[in-house]
């Protein structure tokens, strides 16, 4: 029964609201490192080793590592803000009315099928430089180093490595590109970015507290 620009209008504002409180949110100091939601773990490879290089005392090594990959995605996040209110503009009435039928992820899905592009061209060059500001690649290097010297004092003689490659799972040790770490950071961040998104979406849908306009009780009251 709502009238056409009353939908487009206070599904924009829910998403605006979304928008302004994931950057908001990601962008504060260790936005993404204090969120459980969010924060980025190492990649797969890395966490293989990870277990093996804080039994042998690499605490140290691997926090820091993890949080300098954190930070990263945090000095990205406020960068997005345009991206998203472009995408928020550019939504048509046949989009807000299949958002506002969807479920709680709705938006997020046009989000990822309109942003997701923009928003890496945005964000890796950021990753990238804020990694390096970071030491991320010292201590990768250390990470590594200390998985190998580590992993040769517990394993046989062959190293971890050898006995890795005979096992067939060499693929799981970590690598020496620094550029997957840089496209892994990158889409992490970017995911966080949805979830805090989706996270205030759902929230708008369903707590009146949160509906916190006339337009947000109009079209999301009921």
């Amino acid at each position: 029964s709502l009238s056409t620009n009353t939908i487009s209008k206070g599904l924009k504002e829910a998403l605006n609201n979304g928008v302004a409180y994931a950057v908001k949110e990601l962008g504060k100091d260790n936005g993404y490192l204090n969120n459980s939601l969010v924060k980025i773990p190492l990649p797969e490879n890395l966490a293989k080793a990870e277990t093996l290089i804080r039994k042998a005392g690499g605490d140290k090594i691997a926090d820091d590592l993890i949080n300098a990959m954190n930070r990263a995605a945090t000095t990205a996040a406020p960068k997005t803000a345009q991206i998203f209110s472009k995408a928020i503009a550019d939504m048509n009435l046949e989009d807000a009315k299949k958002i506002l039928a969807g479920d709680d992820k709705a938006a997020t899905n046009y989000f990822k099928t309109h942003t997701s592009d923009s928003l890496s061209k945005t964000i890796t060059p950021i990753v990238q430089t804020s990694m390096e500001e970071n030491s991320v690649a010292k201590y990768y290097k250390i990470f590594n180093n200390a998985y190998k010297t580590y992993g040769k004092g517990l394993v046989d003689n062959s190293g971890v490595i050898g006995y890795a490659k005979s096992l067939g799972v060499d693929s799981y040790l970590p690598s020496s590109s620094d550029e997957e770490l840089d496209g892994y950071v990158t889409n992490k961040a970017i995911d966080g970015l949805f979830t805090m998104i989706a996270q205030k979406e759902t929230e708008i849908r369903e707590d009146p507290i949160a509906q916190t306009s006339s337009i947000l009780k109009q079209v999301f009251g009921n």
